[in-house]
């Protein structure tokens, strides 16, 4: 990736920012009774409110502005009349194209009264990413990233994704490098000072092998693990500073 100009950095940081913002607004509306298509409504509304884009929508095809990923869904699910319920967890994915520039984040929430499993699992992923991002510095590479995450994991009895993970991302919504959750030190792509990456690891209660399945009149796919237990993922864009890194897209938890 080539490494942004200043002017360019600033216009990353408010995107980051605005998405950041967006998905804290949407939190306070994740109770159970709320559809996910009245969830993505919200979100596609207050984007607009902001003069800003959804990106997901219509990207590859993809019919909706948020992916909500639903308990046994590792990501890419897509909004519709399905209503939450008391001890859910869904990831709301939210990527805001503000000014031509990309801010993507997102989180798992837990629907009221959850069970410890699916607290326990939740807190893994929200640490994992944090795990993650420890390991951006310049010079070092994308499988000290993944690395990182996967010891953490797997040391709490839990198993990364290997399939899926983070990506280059600035004026582009998905570009190089590939951002594993799984990998070995010192291998993969050069992490390059000033530019941008997202940091995603998707963690499951167990190894079984994930199912890819169609969104309709798209080419994208959603993923299901493959005997229904939980999924939780975190996600940052961060910001790959001379000495270390920037989080563009911070929010409380």
């Amino acid at each position: 990736m080539t490494p942004l100009k200043a002017n360019e950095i600033k216009l990353m940081e408010k995107a980051g920012q605005l998405a950041a913002e967006t998905l804290h607004y949407v939190s306070q509306f994740v109770k159970p009774g709320i559809t996910t298509n009245e969830l993505d409504t919200i979100v596609h509304e207050y984007t607009l409110s902001k003069g800003a884009q959804s990106a997901p929508l219509g990207y590859h095809g993809y019919p909706k502005s948020i992916c909500t990923s639903l308990n046994d869904c590792i990501c890419h699910g897509v909004p519709d009349n399905t209503a939450l319920k008391e001890g859910d967890i869904i990831n709301i994915d939210v990527t805001t194209i503000k000014d031509g520039f990309h801010g993507d984040t997102s989180r798992t929430f837990m629907v009221g009264e959850v069970s410890e499993s699916a607290k326990r699992i939740v807190d893994v992923a929200y640490q994992a990413m944090w795990e993650g991002l420890e390991q951006v510095h310049p010079n070092n590479k994308t499988g000290d990233i993944g690395f990182a995450i996967n010891k953490f994991v797997t040391r709490k009895g839990y198993y990364a994704v290997k399939e899926i993970g983070g990506h280059g991302i600035g004026q582009t919504f998905h570009g190089e490098p590939f951002v594993p959750s799984h990998g070995k030190k010192g291998k993969g792509d050069i992490l390059r000072p000033w530019t941008c990456i997202t940091v995603e690891p998707m963690i499951n209660e167990t190894p079984a092998a994930l199912k890819e399945l169609p969104v309709e009149n798209s080419s994208i796919k959603y993923y299901l693990t493959g005997d229904g237990t939980l999924s939780a993922q975190f996600e940052h864009t961060v910001l790959i500073t001379d000495e270390g890194y920037q989080v563009l897209t911070l929010w409380d938890y």
